[in-house]
């Protein structure tokens, strides 16, 4: 119990300082591929993301939707990929190979959909090599580049405001 403390605040710390050294670029190069990390546990609709990536033009090889759980379920592991707490280590490492390579990713836009303050969901948006990170709100504002306030249970507020922003930032033609 004392080492998961010692490892909880190995971690923070790392999570700190990635997010002190981010160097913020939102420029207009246009959205091409997308990264989702959601939390199975708070929505489970994966399809919404999957709509939402073709309204948006991205080629279905083009999107990756990783999800994290706090509990381990064998069934989760039946979709996608689907990752807890068992897969980091200390200091910010990643021990799964998979959720390293979806890390290394380099997304033109990587949308991070919870509301919990787990800190293995802000270490994977942190980590993620995504050009443009968007989200809901949250209680560490430093973690994405674009925030949008709605309820989860709201998908169609959030996309809408999302083609709204990303249409007045010029990262997609508004065609609708």
């Amino acid at each position: 119990m004392i080492l998961k403390g010692f490892k909880e605040k190995s971690n923070r710390k790392y999570l700190n300082k990635i997010l002190s050294i981010r160097n913020i670029n939102v420029n207009d190069k246009r959205i091409n591929s997308l990264g989702v990390i959601m939390h199975i546990d708070e929505i489970d609709d994966f399809e919404l993301f999957r709509t939402l990536a073709a309204d948006l033009n991205i080629h279905p090889n083009k999107l990756k939707i990783i999800a994290y759980s706090n509990v381990i379920k064998e069934d989760y592991n039946s979709w996608d990929m689907c990752f807890n707490a068992e897969d980091f280590g200390w200091g910010g490492t990643i021990k799964n190979v998979e959720l390293k390579t979806f890390l290394d990713t380099e997304f033109d836009a990587l949308i991070s959909y919870y509301l919990s303050d787990e800190l293995e969901l802000k270490m994977l948006t942190a980590m993620s090599q995504s050009a443009f990170k968007i989200g809901v709100l949250q209680t560490d504002n430093r973690i994405n580049d674009l925030i949008i306030k709605s309820n989860l249970s709201e998908f169609s507020v959030f996309k809408k405001e999302l083609f709204k922003y990303l249409t007045i930032l010029k990262k997609i033609k508004n065609e609708q």
